[in-house]
């Protein structure tokens, strides 16, 4: 599906000049003549981007950032403003904007700004569980769960919150991460200062310096203007580096450079920038492990890891999910506008078994699914797909002894399901991302692709 973006300005030129230009590069794209105008575009139709115009009569283009943060938050924001407000522009992205880019703009500036703002949204798959009450032992700090493994992360948040030492969560995809680094700021005094996230994996390493720690007008090709990094916008308050796994060698000296000093350098830059900022980084793979083979700093990884806090997979916390499902179908009948009041007792205990390789985030969308599909008001059994993965001890059942085979054609059939299997899973976990996928795999990218089509999985990635 073409991502939907929406363009909202008040002058027709520029609408139709950046649509002709979207949707040259594959976009589904709409426009909007004022701010609320695209709120009821908004309103009606899901879409992927805004676009907008910093100065608008009526609503402005920071009253619809503020729209789109209380109503449709996680939904990326860019913002387009003539040179006279860059400083407007900056505030804005402090309040949540993705991105800002300057008149009269660059074409080239303008699809690396949509570029990165979709694939920041694609990766971080927003608002998987916003805040929850289901009675007095629900949870904490917007969080879900009242397992004695929730408790302990509780337990750290609440410690640790007003502290300005670094903190490394680790955990799988899906398992709540950014949402215990928001819960570390909010718990703080750092609460009304800006909480700005970087996804390290989503960003592309020839840009990352300039994301992460600025630039100055012409330090490159399409640096039409000076432009703050992240780092500077969430001076005071809280930079949030999720998959910080992924940083090439390179960047990790820089970052590491940036922790010690606590300053920066902008590309382009002939004086460093001191920053004060409280760093909480997130990871789903194995930092250590990485340490040991050499493809991340150890001093690095020391710096971060100054307060581990995991976050356990759904599978060890199951007496969770009834609580989970309940917020969801709660959330959706909200959202999609349905009235789903009844469980099945049989379907509770199905998800309650499942394994859930995706977690919390799976467990979403399975429910979203659920709750869209439902009649009578009721969940039933038939209208939730048997696409989750078993429960750890109950994989699928081996091939009957009297099947009439050998024993290596035995041991081939199960091979080529387990690798499959394997590769449709890993896949899941990097977003469709066949490289990142070959890396957690340990097999060339090459090798991966080969094996996706042998197997028809060509279609399951988003490459």
């Amino acid at each position: 599906m073409r991502p939907r973006i929406l363009v909202v300005d008040d002058e027709p030129s520029i609408r139709t000049v950046l649509k002709a230009h979207l949707s040259r590069e594959g976009h589904d794209v709409s426009t909007a003549s004022d701010g609320a105008e695209a709120v009821s575009a908004l309103t009606g139709a899901p879409f992927d981007l805004v676009i907008s115009d910093l100065k608008m009569p009526g609503m402005s283009g920071l009253e619809l950032l503020a729209w789109c943060t209380r109503e449709q938050p996680g939904l990326p924001v860019v913002l387009i403003t003539a040179h006279g407000t860059v400083d407007t522009a900056v505030e804005a992205l402090k309040l949540g904007a993705q991105d800002f880019i300057t008149k009269p703009f660059d074409l080239e500036e303008l699809r690396l700004a949509v570029e990165k703002a979709l694939r920041v949204e694609q990766a971080r798959r927003r608002n998987w569980l916003d805040a929850a009450s289901y009675g007095p032992d629900s949870g904490r700090f917007d969080l879900v769960g009242r397992t004695a493994a929730m408790k302990r992360v509780y337990a750290l948040v609440e410690r640790v919150a007003d502290s300005p030492s670094t903190v490394l969560l680790t955990g799988e995809s899906g398992t709540g991460k950014e949402l215990v680094a928001r819960a570390l700021h909010t718990a703080s005094s750092r609460r009304n200062a800006p909480f700005v996230t970087v996804n390290c994996g989503a960003i592309p390493e020839a840009l990352f310096e300039s994301e992460l720690f600025g630039h100055e007008k012409g330090a490159f090709t399409g640096a039409a203007s000076s432009k703050p990094g992240k780092f500077e916008l969430a001076d005071g308050g809280t930079l949030f580096l999720d998959e910080v796994g992924e940083l090439g060698r390179d960047l990790q000296v820089k970052l590491l450079r940036a922790l010690q000093e606590r300053s920066i350098d902008r590309v382009g830059g002939t004086r460093p920038v001191k920053v004060e900022v409280r760093v909480v980084a997130a990871t789903n793979v194995d930092l250590q492990a990485l340490v040991a083979s050499g493809h991340f700093r150890d001093d690095l990884y020391y710096r971060l890891a100054v307060v581990p806090i995991r976050l356990p997979p759904l599978r060890e916390r199951r007496e969770d999910i009834p609580l989970l499902v309940q917020h969801f179908v709660h959330r959706f009948n909200e959202r999609l506008g349905m009235n789903v009041t009844t469980i099945d007792d049989d379907v509770m205990d199905q998800l309650v078994q499942w394994s859930w390789p995706g977690n919390i985030r799976e467990l979403e969308n399975t429910i979203e699914r659920g709750v869209l599909l439902a009649e009578d008001g009721r969940l039933s059994r038939d209208i939730i797909p048997d696409t989750a993965a078993p429960a750890t001890g109950e994989a699928e059942r081996p091939v009957p002894v009297d099947a009439g085979i050998g024993l290596k054609e035995y041991v081939r059939v199960h091979t080529v399901r387990l690798e499959r299997d394997l590769i449709l899973r890993s896949l899941g976990h990097e977003s469709g991302n066949v490289t990142r996928t070959a890396r957690r795999l340990d097999i060339s990218r090459k090798a991966l692709q080969l094996k996706m089509k042998e197997y028809g999985l060509r279609d399951e990635g988003t490459e």
